[in-house]
């Protein structure tokens, strides 16, 4: 054999990938498959409709029940649990168990419970002890009971340009994704109230053809979670508070809106995330173009092969 197990761990199926280990008290059954290089640790149990991809590793204590499909690169920590049937009854069956897909590069920690027929994105990660209700956005961190976003992987801070007369108009910070800029618009107050205004083509880099309020969002709730095309967006939150994450497929940033006098400016093929919107939130969206459906990139598998062919 081209896979390795314990002599007191039980295999029934072939199909498991070269370099796999699995070990003491594990039993895997003969319809489940598994892929190279995978680390099954002790008194794991895998059922017969899972499919297991390369360099996963399962530590103790995890069952992973029919339905459930973990891609490469996945961790799965210590007695995480499974579930692939939201109505059980002893001895009652569905006729199909639900679907769960963990995407590549995800991570979940120990004592987590993932309910069936979810999708957690790659790169996520779920903190230990989360109950996740609901499908995980890519690169997003979860973590409570129900499991709530409380950031995203590899943030970092906007920086400050150099350019002087680039900040003469406000300041203005580069981001870390390429082409991405937020905004600080010149701003006045006194005794009559505060104004914050910005100029076509200087602060706003284009001249909107739409703009779209986004209000009363509870929460838990991510907006967003699609790139465009060709269509440009600038982002102003004129009340409250709101996060927001841009992605080009290889750099992540976040930025917090929580002033009328912050801007955020997104070019066309960044995926964009909104959420942690406060109660009061009001998030205004400036677009470059008019609403076109096929300008819409809503899989961010799709988002990373358009940005890999291009």
């Amino acid at each position: 054999m081209e896979f390795f197990v314990h002599d007191k761990g039980l295999c029934e199926t072939n199909k498991v990938g070269r370099g796999t280990r699995i070990w003491a008290f594990a039993h895997v059954l003969p319809g489940a498959t598994l892929g190279a290089d995978c680390n099954i640790c002790d008194h794991v149990f895998i059922e017969n409709d899972v499919e297991i991809g390369d360099r996963v590793t399962v530590k103790c204590g995890v069952q992973i029940w029919d339905g459930v499909k973990l891609h490469d690169d996945v961790f799965v920590g210590p007695n995480v649990t499974f579930t692939n049937d939201l109505f059980p009854r002893s001895k009652v069956y569905p006729q199909t168990f639900a679907r769960t897909v963990i995407e590549a590069g995800a991570s979940i920690g120990a004592n987590a419970t993932i309910l069936p027929g979810l999708r957690i994105g790659r790169n996520a990660m779920i903190g230990a002890g989360a109950v996740v209700t609901r499908d995980v956005p890519p690169n997003a961190k979860v973590v409570g009971n129900p499991a709530k976003i409380i950031g995203y992987v590899s943030e970092a801070r906007p920086r400050p340009t150099s350019s002087s007369s680039e900040r003469a108009h406000g300041e203005l910070f580069e981001s870390i994704v390429p082409g991405v800029r937020f905004y600080a618009l010149r701003a006045f107050e006194d005794m009559r109230g505060s104004l914050a205004v910005g100029e076509i083509h200087q602060d706003l880099p284009f001249a909107p053809k739409r703009f779209f309020y986004v209000y009363n969002v509870p929460s838990r709730e991510v907006r967003g979670e699609h790139a465009h095309k060709e269509c440009q967006q600038f982002l102003l939150c004129v009340s409250g508070s709101c996060r927001v994450l841009v992605d080009n497929g290889a750099q992540r940033q976040e930025f917090t809106l929580d002033s009328p006098s912050k801007g955020l400016f997104m070019p066309s093929m960044v995926w964009g995330t909104q959420y942690q919107y406060s109660p009061d939130a009001v998030l205004l969206v400036f677009a470059s173009h008019g609403y076109d459906p096929e300008d819409y990139i809503r899989s961010y598998d799709e988002f990373l092969s358009l940005v890999k062919a291009s």
